[in-house]
């Protein structure tokens, strides 16, 4: 079931939204609902993400010293990688 809804909104926001909306081939009414969709959804999909079995498996794997600092590492990598 659809229901109108009236919004009030900045012009200058209306117009960038239907050039927007005009630009990817979409409604505005489309791009509106599909955007309160993915903000409604994703507050609902953080609350349910769980770790899935592989990624449990893999956990503790490595054991690296306490002050390990992969940064340091990781960037002296890249400058031996691209000598």
């Amino acid at each position: 079931m659809e229901t109108k809804l009236t919004l009030r909104l900045n012009d200058s926001v209306i117009e960038r939204a239907k050039i927007y909306a005009r630009s990817q081939k979409i409604s505005l009414s489309k791009m509106i609902e599909s955007y309160l969709d993915s903000l409604t959804r994703e507050n609902d999909s953080d609350k349910k993400i769980s770790i899935t079995p592989l990624v449990e498996s893999l956990s503790g794997v490595i054991n690296l010293p306490p002050d390990f600092d992969y940064k340091n590492e990781y960037a002296d990598y890249l400058t031996e990688k691209y000598k």
